[in-house]
């Protein structure tokens, strides 16, 4: 049985300091996404999507130690997250937010394995997300981010961090990243680790 550890061998990418806004430069990864809008506090689709994409990444890990003798944890839930009007989010509208969730998969992970362990997944679970689940690669080449520790509610602060960081530095590009390194329904709020990205010019 072959082990890796992709956040270990990607450190620079999922490890970052919580005191100092780092540049990083991430390739193309192939990952399983779906897209939505609405408030992830209330929206069942958001809850759908998260449920749809963990159903699916440990599938997919359990084919890979199946068929080809590797073993990998999963990687952290991550989202992209927009809206047309950006002050939507300065007022804390969520409800007009859009996002993009997903979950990195590893290069072992085949489009042909991965659609073979989504029809798998739900002919046993029946998630009406899996459905909406695509696999394809994803870049943000030049980004820069920041550690956030603590709640999500807290995290303007340390946003606008690193975007002070590229307006000195370069301009903003893309679209709010962060990585959601801690299970929130075991850690305290005070210690949530979020990786917080931007992509920049």
């Amino acid at each position: 049985m072959n082990t890796i550890d992709l956040k270990s061998e990607l450190k620079p990418l999922y490890k970052p300091s919580a005191k100092t806004v780092v540049e990083v430069d991430v390739p193309a990864f192939n990952s399983l996404m779906i897209d939505g809008e609405g408030n992830p506090n209330t929206t069942e689709k958001y809850k759908e999507a998260v449920e749809a994409l963990y159903c699916a990444a440990y599938t997919i890990k359990f084919a890979l130690k199946r068929e080809n003798a590797l073993d990998y944890v999963v990687m952290p839930l991550e989202g992209l997250w927009w809206a047309d009007d950006l002050t939507s989010f300065d007022r804390d509208d969520k409800d007009n937010w859009k996002w993009t969730m997903m979950i990195m998969q590893p290069p072992e992970a085949t489009k042909q394995l991965v659609q073979a362990a989504i029809t798998h997944a739900q002919d046993r679970k029946g998630l009406p997300g899996l459905r909406k689940i695509r696999f394809e690669p994803f870049k943000e080449g030049r980004c820069a981010q920041i550690m956030h520790v603590g709640p999500f509610a807290a995290e303007g602060p340390t946003i606008q961090r690193v975007h002070d960081y590229i307006s000195r530095h370069s301009a903003l590009r893309g679209k709010h990243h962060e990585i959601y390194l801690s299970d929130i329904r075991r850690a305290a709020p005070e210690k949530w680790k979020t990786i917080i990205r931007q992509p920049m010019e």
